[in-house]
């Protein structure tokens, strides 16, 4: 009897994995049916309970990747591949399907004109740009002019797609990734860029993760994330951080003094440390450069790939009142000011200034009775405003008429601490002030951002119903090997009748399978289930053989024991 007993609880183990998958398929498909016909309602498309943690995020050119804080250390997400660094390349097939990270690189070869990858290198960059005339010769996709003027890329389906938003689809799957390992959604973030990113393209690279549901509470420089990571466990000092990786290019000097963090310019033989970031910077050729340049070889104590999205989450821990003993000041990366006469570019904030900051100078009027000046806005290191970035530019109107160089013009530059800068023009005689916040004279309006956010909502809906379909499909295949293993195992032992309608109901599940209509595999699924039941209804004794008689050979092998055993008399 023990040994029937024992037969019938693992049978019974067996027989309950497909119900449990049968759950998890069901619970999950609910969830994924609620999430779409609500989505609209929860901008972080997700499910999951809320969560208040700040995740880095290093969006990369050529992989990104996502860390948190665990406790007072920053952890290194994996993604649903297993790896630690998601590629930054979004495809559409043939279906309209969207594919982000390692499946979309797969098909690449196959697919090269609908697979985009290193548009990091166009955000916020013009098409007449030369940089974005350089990168047309080299990618296999279409790079087109945007309505606005900027460099979009194009699908061979005609649709378009802007930099911000490619990389907010990258965004999406760092953000699926922390959630997934946290099991709470995420909608707030740091995000991290080169050292070397003007304005416009910080406000686009902020857009991106406006368009991704997240709320970005910081844009950090990538080389003070890096030393930021470092830091954290490591002596004062001073430290170059060489950063080379699949579109950056740039060597920022900073210092660590009593846990806070500033840029230093000083000379190469005051470093302390040499910190290399990004994959590039892995070629031994170029590690024995920098030993050169340095006098020193490069730490060994971070790694290039993570480095900025674990200083990106520190940054984020630092936001949220976790880590105090940490002080990041950042700087901005160019000189800016404003056209004055004669087309020379007037300094107002100087490269390398800690921010946030604010400065004003006084102006005034190059003409008599001029009732009006215009302010252009300007980013960079050339004397003469031509040769300077155009960030915006904008009029100040209502000036009382007077001799040339009588109005006092105040002019306020003021620099938040994403590097996102605010000008201001004021007469002070008036007190008529006009202000604008700083955006390429192309780049995303609000309607523009609008419209991407509600097509990430989309997407995010249709990959929840095709994550539900896969689910279920993974959880008809588990069941039908289940039940495929224990028919083998019990044909003998069961009526040719039931053996023979469990095996039409797997054939059944198998053949629904093959349909997108998550419903009728379900459908087949339970009845697959239903049939699989009867073994064990027979196995325990309530098949009809073994429940009418009790003596003989009809009523099934497995009751003779325990006939036997109850009716030895002790």
């Amino acid at each position: 009897m023990a040994a029937s007993l024992l037969l019938r609880a693992v049978r019974r183990r067996e027989l309950a994995s497909p119900l449990g998958s049968l759950g998890a398929s069901l619970q999950s498909t609910c969830a994924a049916n609620v999430c779409s016909k609500w989505g609209n309602f929860a901008r972080p498309f997700s499910a999951k309970a809320a969560g208040n943690e700040v995740i880095g995020i290093d969006l990369g050119t050529t992989n990104s990747c996502v860390a948190v804080m665990e406790g007072k250390n920053p952890k290194v997400i994996e993604n649903a591949e297993g790896a630690r660094t998601t590629p930054s390349v979004v495809a559409f097939t043939q279906k309209g399907e969207r594919l982000v990270g390692t499946p979309a690189k797969r098909q690449a070869v196959t697919n090269p004109q609908n697979t985009f990858f290193g548009t990091k290198r166009l955000i916020g960059r013009r098409f007449d740009d030369p940089q974005t005339q350089k990168e047309m010769k080299m990618v296999p996709f279409k790079i087109v002019k945007a309505p606005n003027g900027d460099a979009w890329v194009e699908t061979t389906d005609g649709k378009q797609y802007s930099p911000s938003q490619v990389g907010a689809f990258v965004l999406t799957k760092m953000k699926e990734t922390a959630e997934s390992y946290l099991g709470k959604s995420v909608s707030k973030a740091v995000i991290t860029v080169p050292a070397y990113f003007n304005d416009a393209q910080r406000q686009a690279t902020k857009d991106a993760g406006r368009i991704a549901g997240l709320d970005v509470e910081r844009i950090i420089n990538e080389p003070t994330a890096a030393a930021l990571s470092y830091g954290t466990n490591n002596k004062e000092g001073l430290i170059a951080v060489f950063d080379l990786g699949g579109g950056t290019f740039d060597i920022s000097i900073l210092e660590i003094s009593n846990g806070v963090f500033e840029d230093a310019g000083i000379s190469t033989k005051e470093v302390d440390e040499v910190l290399l970031v990004g994959g590039m910077t892995r070629v031994p050729k170029v590690q024995e450069v920098v030993s050169e340049i340095f006098g020193k070889s490069p730490s060994k104590g971070v790694n290039p790939d993570e480095a900025v999205a674990m200083g990106a989450a520190i940054q984020g821990g630092i936001l949220r009142g976790d880590v105090k003993e940490l002080l990041l000041l950042d700087v901005t990366p160019l000189s800016l000011g404003i056209e004055t006469l004669g087309g020379i570019f007037t300094r107002l904030i100087n490269r390398n200034t800690t921010i946030p900051t604010k400065k004003s100078q006084v102006f005034s009027t190059a003409a008599d009775n001029q009732t009006q000046v215009g302010i252009r806005v300007l980013q960079g290191e050339r004397e003469m405003a031509a040769d300077n970035k155009l960030l915006g530019e904008f009029d100040l109107v209502g000036i009382p008429p007077a001799p040339r160089g009588l109005p006092q013009i105040e002019v306020t530059f003021d620099i938040d601490a994403n590097g996102i800068v605010t000008v201001s023009a004021k007469d002070k005689a008036t007190g008529k002030e006009q202000n604008i916040t700083i955006r390429s004279s192309g780049g995303l309006s609000e309607a523009d951002i609008e419209k991407m956010v509600q097509e990430a909502e989309l997407h995010a809906q249709k990959d929840q119903e095709r994550k539900a379909l896969i689910d279920i499909r993974n959880n008809a295949d588990t069941t039908i090997y289940s039940i495929e293993k224990s028919l083998g195992e019990y044909r003998d032992k069961i009526p040719a009748e039931v053996a023979s309608e469990i095996e039409a109901a797997i054939a059944d599940l198998r053949q629904e399978m093959a349909s997108d209509d998550i419903e009728k595999i379900k459908a087949k699924l339970e009845a697959a289930n239903k049939a699989v039941s009867k073994i064990g209804q027979h196995m325990s004794g309530g098949g009809s053989g073994g429940s009418q008689s009790g003596s003989g050979p009809q009523g099934g092998s497995d009751q003779a024991p325990e006939a036997e055993y109850e009716e030895v008399k002790k």
